[in-house]
């Protein structure tokens, strides 16, 4: 089935709020099958959202709309798709009740507008809001599904979860059943071109691939009967793809994030680690940080900035500095030495680089970033060249980093095949 997803709020297109609504939506209706050809942003206008809703409908057999479902004037979405479909309005007392209940829990007054909120098309599926005041609705019409919900994302996600997507899933007989595969060390197109007789003959399942910073997701998606039939035709399309990518691939499970197999490979392996950082200012430290049980294995982060920071905190000599300058791989390689050093740490990363937009020139260009990695004495270093803004290529180094400190980690360990791993 095709799904078009429609964002509503003047506040989207002039730009005050990020639409991460449609971002979010757009993977879910993938994970669930649904085709989605176009996406659409429209203001609290009566008469652009009419013209969107009625060019939806003529190409789309659902509609899923976020937005103006509020209590002030011009939150119109429910009016309007009302009225494009028909129906009329009427006051539905189980809203009324659970928006009544719902003021008095936050004991705030409730204004005549918030009943607007209670006033619903006929003949529609009423969804009920916990989270906020604002129900969401469900609407079938002549073979097309319109769904309703709030545009705050504390509300609109919970609702989608809870109550819309059971709703479409039973829409179509069977089920839609993805697995991620995640990779690091790959770019996107390379990883396309090492799977490209994959893609050209998939038909079920099909392998979609999608670029993150420093890393390249590969979504594999089957449709089947039920979710036991689904896992036999995904079973061996993973085996084909761990074949292929072999240690790229850091995890197959979805809520498993970069930082995190890094810091599981830290702890099954009983290593702890310091970092070192210039150019990205402690942002490798927060990414681990934000890692449920890393206070097992982080030591401590530096944040060597300048030239003298790096000679006094982490005792980069004076003299590499003015040889080699702070952005070469040389100092990087002394940055994780010395973290691993003073920290007393098994593993340490530095990180030393042009995040821009000044600073750079024809030898050293901006987006030129060398990141060492130091485990149990041994250092490797990797020469990285990014684009994109000073944001980004901090971002990008971060990710660069994680991966090398799993790469660095995995090849000590097919090295060192006895003794300790400290030896």
């Amino acid at each position: 089935m095709i799904v078009e997803i429609i964002s509503v709020g003047t506040e989207i297109l002039l730009g005050n709020i990020v639409n991460t609504n449609a971002a979010y939506l757009a993977e879910k209706c993938a994970g669930l099958g649904l085709s989605c050809y176009y996406q659409d942003v429209v203001g609290d206008n009566e008469e652009r959202l009419t013209d969107v809703l009625k060019t939806a409908l003529s190409r789309a057999d659902i509609l899923l709309l976020s937005g103006g479902l509020g209590p002030t004037q011009d939150d119109l979405t429910k009016e309007v798709t009302a009225k494009v479909l028909g129906k009329n309005m009427y006051l539905h007392e189980p809203s009324k009740e659970a928006i009544a209940a719902y003021f008095q829990k936050k004991r705030m007054e409730i204004t005549d507008n918030n009943w607007k909120q209670a006033m619903v098309p006929e003949g529609c599926i009423v969804i009920d809001n916990p989270n906020g005041t604002a129900p969401g609705i469900i609407i079938e019409e002549n073979g097309k599904h319109v769904v309703l919900m709030p545009g705050p994302p504390n509300e609109m996600i919970p609702m989608f979860e809870n109550a819309v997507m059971p709703y479409l899933n039973t829409l179509e007989p069977g089920i839609i059943y993805s697995q991620t595969i995640k990779i690091c060390g790959i770019g996107e197109s390379k990883a396309e071109s090492m799977i490209e007789d994959l893609i050209d003959a998939q038909t079920n399942p099909t392998i979609a691939t999608y670029a993150k910073t420093g890393e390249v997701h590969l979504r594999v998606t089957a449709k089947a009967e039920d979710e036991k039939e689904a896992k036999k035709l995904l079973k061996p399309v993973i085996k084909e793809l761990k074949s292929r990518f072999g240690n790229h691939i850091y995890t197959t499970q979805e809520d498993v994030t970069l930082e995190k197999a890094v810091v599981d490979l830290l702890l099954a392996n009983d290593l702890t680690v310091s970092t070192v950082e210039s150019c990205t200012g402690g942002m490798l430290a927060a990414r681990l940080i934000n890692v449920s049980g890393v206070s097992e294995v982080f030591k401590t982060g530096y944040i060597t900035y300048s030239n003298k920071s790096k000679r006094k905190i982490i005792g980069v000599k004076k003299a590499m500095l003015q040889k080699y300058g702070a952005v070469s791989p040389e100092v990087a390689k002394e940055m994780a030495k010395g973290g691993a050093l003073f920290a007393k740490s098994d593993v340490a990363v530095g990180i030393t680089g042009i995040a821009g937009p000044d600073g750079g020139s024809d030898e050293k260009p901006v987006g030129l970033v060398y990141i060492a990695c130091s485990v149990c004495g041994r250092v490797s270093v990797k020469e990285c060249h990014f684009s994109g803004n000073r944001a980004k290529v901090r971002e990008s180094s971060v990710a660069a980093a994680l991966s090398l400190m799993r790469e660095s980690i995995l090849a000590y360990y097919s090295e060192v095949t006895f003794g300790s791993k400290k030896s």
